[in-house]
């Protein structure tokens, strides 16, 4: 999974416009945040070519964080076509995950 560093919202806007798209909002000194990567890992090999699957990590995009009302980490959003469809704050396990994109892809 990417992480990415976007300069606007814009930018933001055409990542997530396509398709659909996992967003995980992090941070490198939130420890739920480690602790979501291996689940996140895992989510993401059962729903290749069905989801994309990137990283933001909001100490280097506090601009687009804000703009976006990520008010806690780690929060994973869920996009289809650019519309937010899930929004989950804190740790998730694997078996959430899998039934929530489960819903959103079919």
């Amino acid at each position: 999974m990417a992480t990415l560093k976007l300069s606007s919202l814009e930018k933001f806007k055409t990542l997530v416009g396509h398709g659909i798209t996992l967003v995980d909002f992090n941070a490198p000194w939130c420890a739920p945040c480690h602790a979501q990567e291996p689940v996140l890992d895992k989510i993401e090999k059962i729903f290749k070519g069905k989801a994309t699957f990137t990283k933001i990590n909001i100490d280097k995009n506090q601009k687009v964080a804000v703009q976006l009302g990520i008010q806690s980490i780690p929060t994973l959003v869920v996009y289809r076509e650019g519309e937010e469809i899930a929004r989950l704050i804190g740790l998730q396990d694997a078996p959430t995950l899998q039934r929530i994109l489960a819903d959103i892809v079919t």
